[in-house]
């Protein structure tokens, strides 16, 4: 069996606020409880299980392959949320959307800082 990424954990400083931020941008299910986490789960398998930090958060980044129309969705509720976001992960380039690969991409802020992103091609993939 090759190797797999099956969960990574995410903390963060409020579970709930921060996990029902990404199901709602996302379009994704509600999120689980298993234990002291609330799992989201992804369509490859792979989950977020978010868990509320003591302390500082150390900001992360995560990325996520979605559709054309899919990225629509998104980025509509990005834009109706009057988010902040860049086309780069440095955020030289506010309120724009980047086209690598000939797709297309965007990065935004959780409520934590975490730096998460949509991405239409894979990076590499070529246009």
């Amino acid at each position: 069996m090759p190797v797999q990424l099956n969960h990574t954990i995410v903390h963060v400083s409020d579970q709930n606020h921060s996990a029902r931020f990404l199901t709602e941008l996302l379009g994704l299910p509600h999120p689980v409880r298993y234990g002291p986490f609330l799992v989201v789960e992804v369509a490859n398998g792979v989950s977020l299980d978010y868990l509320t930090a003591q302390g500082p958060i150390t900001e992360q980044h995560y990325a996520f392959l979605v559709t054309e129309e899919e990225f629509d969705q998104i980025f509509g509720r990005i834009q109706e949320r009057g988010l902040d976001h860049w086309a780069d992960p440095f955020h030289s380039q506010p309120q724009q959307i980047n086209h690598n690969d000939g797709g297309r991409g965007v990065y935004w802020n959780d409520p934590d800082g975490h730096a998460l992103e949509i991405i239409t091609r894979p990076y590499g993939s070529g246009a």
